[in-house]
């Protein structure tokens, strides 16, 4: 960031973390409780944030007052559909000159630069809505975390699952003892695919050689934070993922959906140990083909210990008996009870106890628990504005919530990262068996890119 920008975010800060202390929310909100919405990152995912600011007709519910994105031709969809909203390519420059304007931001940016931009939106009072993964680092989630509580602001993780009857079933389920104690849980997935027109993609060299950057693209504000380093469309603007130093992978893609239900139904908390039992082999700071990594939990109070499974790139755990299903969906998670298991696909959104179809419609009808636990309607960013206008409670993917999901599985990310066993000391934040990956824990960054270090 430059200095004068970084000198008024300081001088600005206390006179809106004051007034948030009493009013944590509505800023600038209109009496009709429209809200005023700032994108940042409005190709791709964030296509899903403003539209959510939008009805079925496409009339306006909140107002979309800015939209930043470093590439002009991602974002001319979103920009085209919100021509008066002012459009930026630095969202230092946009919250600098709107922020009197804006009630939240919604960003959906790469992974590597969730973190400045959502620090930067908090340390002004605004309520942040950030996309799965919520940050590329557990240091930074960690500060999230802080931040949250010291600028009075609310805050979503946008992993849509969390809002979903699914989710909220298996929860009932294991609360009411359904499934008994659960000891072990297995997931898998059938990405990473790769291609140009997919989320993965393989450059033909490694490190990627140099490519002219596009005119509509502003290359250094992409990379943030992370170091220099010539373009190559590999990276931008859509397969930046298998690269480590802009994303965390498969896992850390699918695991916020895929693991959402059991880290929260069993309370797992931080593993003690994740490692990489299979790896195919990959260049210097990119995901392989297929993996397999190893999560174990301690107990939780009466709750055991529990060891999570992850298989990725077609890999799957064999097939049992018990489980009473032909073959294993392409991708999905299993909670192996002592009474009962129960099976969700990639996403917590529907869930069934593994029994014959006879079985599941009889405890259907006579046996399931009534639901105990609120419904959200409209997904998270209708959650994300219903807490903001007063209308719901604060979102159930909160910061508090979301960023120890996300830490657990970026510990399954450093495993596979380096194809090893990580110890990992969960209260002091550290690699206890191998120093050299604490250097990870918290990465280090460019100069003018620091957030958060007063937290």
């Amino acid at each position: 960031m430059n200095s004068l920008t970084r000198r008024n975010f300081i001088r600005s800060t206390s006179a809106v973390v004051a007034g948030t202390a009493i009013i944590p929310h509505l800023l600038s909100c209109s009496p009709s409780k429209k809200l005023n919405i700032a994108i940042v990152g409005v190709g791709g995912r964030g296509e899903a944030q403003w539209s959510s600011c939008l009805d079925e007709n496409g009339q306006a519910v909140h107002n979309v007052v800015a939209m930043c994105d470093v590439d002009d031709q991602r974002a001319a969809k979103g920009f085209n559909t919100f021509p008066n909203a002012r459009k930026f390519k630095d969202f230092r420059k946009m919250l600098d000159e709107m922020s009197n304007e804006i009630d939240a931001v919604m960003i959906s940016t790469p992974d590597h630069t969730h973190f400045p931009a959502a620090v930067a939106a908090m340390q002004l009072g605004k309520h942040v809505y950030v996309e799965k993964p919520l940050a590329h680092n557990v240091w930074q989630l960690r500060t999230l975390k802080k931040a949250a509580h010291h600028y009075n602001v609310i805050t979503q993780m946008g992993n849509q699952g969390h809002t979903t009857d699914g989710i909220r079933r298996v929860k009932e389920w294991v609360d009411a003892g359904v499934l008994g104690q659960v000891k072990e849980v297995i997931a898998w997935f059938d990405g990473p695919e790769f291609g140009p027109d997919k989320y993965f993609n393989k450059a033909d060299n490694y490190p990627p050689q140099a490519q002219a950057i596009p005119e509509s693209l502003d290359w250094d504000l992409w990379l943030g934070p992370a170091a220099k380093r010539p373009y190559n469309s590999v990276y931008a603007p859509k397969t930046w993922r298998g690269f480590y130093d802009f994303g965390n992978g498969e896992l850390g893609d699918w695991a916020c959906h895929t693991l959402d239900a059991p880290f929260w139904s069993l309370n797992l908390g931080m593993p003690h140990t994740t490692e990489a039992l299979f790896h195919s082999g990959a260049p210097e700071g990119f995901l392989p083909d297929q993996s397999i990594i190893k999560f174990e939990f301690p107990e939780r109070g009466n709750q055991p210990p529990v060891t999570l499974m992850w298989y990725e790139g077609g890999l799957k755990p064999e097939n049992r008996p018990e489980w009473k299903i032909p073959e294993l969906p392409g991708s999905g998670m299993i909670m192996v009870g002592e009474k009962q298991n129960i099976i969700t696909g990639g996403r917590p959104n529907n869930a069934q106890l593994m029994m014959s179809k006879a079985e599941w419609d009889n405890w259907v009808e006579k046996e399931m628990p009534e639901a105990s636990i609120p419904r959200i309607e409209g997904g998270p960013q209708q959650e994300f504005f219903r807490a903001l206008t007063g209308d719901g409670p604060l979102p159930g993917s909160n910061f508090d919530y979301a960023a120890d999901l996300t830490e657990m599985a970026l510990l399954g990310v450093l495993a596979q990262r380096f194809n090893t066993r990580v110890e990992y000391d969960a209260q002091n934040m550290k690699v206890t068996n191998n120093e050299a990956l604490n250097n990870y824990i918290k990465e280090p960054v460019r100069d003018g890119w620091q957030y958060g270090e007063e937290l």
